[in-house]
């Protein structure tokens, strides 16, 4: 199984972005996609899952109201539409492909992407 990020770019303050996470290799929709990001010296953030059995959706406070998740099952592709961007959400966005949203399966890592950057200017 692979999943591959794209969509990452450098965009002003208050900007959007949409994020797309393209999987492949998979049979069923058992599973999940998660959204992480990560700035040098910082751990690796969770900031929004979408599981493709159910649909539901999950976001991190920090992003909640801002970031949408979504997805297009005939393409096997999850979305991160951004909005209202600030400088503090520049970082690395990676997808993963997970066993679910919740935990414990969220810490069940199937396949990590290569990231993309993406960087908001002040």
């Amino acid at each position: 199984v692979q999943v591959v990020e794209s969509g990452g770019g450098l965009v002003p303050t208050g900007g959007s972005l949409r994020l797309s996470c393209a999987a492949s290799g998979f049979t069923t929709d058992d599973y999940a996609i998660g959204w992480f990001r990560q700035t040098p010296g910082k751990e690796r953030e969770g900031i929004s899952c979408f599981s493709m059995s159910d649909g539901n959706s999950y976001y991190e406070h920090s992003v909640r109201g801002r970031f949408t998740i979504s997805s297009d099952n005939a393409k096997n592709t999850v979305y991160l539409k951004m909005t209202s961007l600030k400088p503090e959400d520049t970082a690395l966005y990676y997808c993963a492909a997970l066993m679910g949203c919740s935990s414990p399966d969220s810490k069940r890592y199937l396949s990590w992407g290569q990231g993309t950057q993406v960087t908001v200017s002040s």
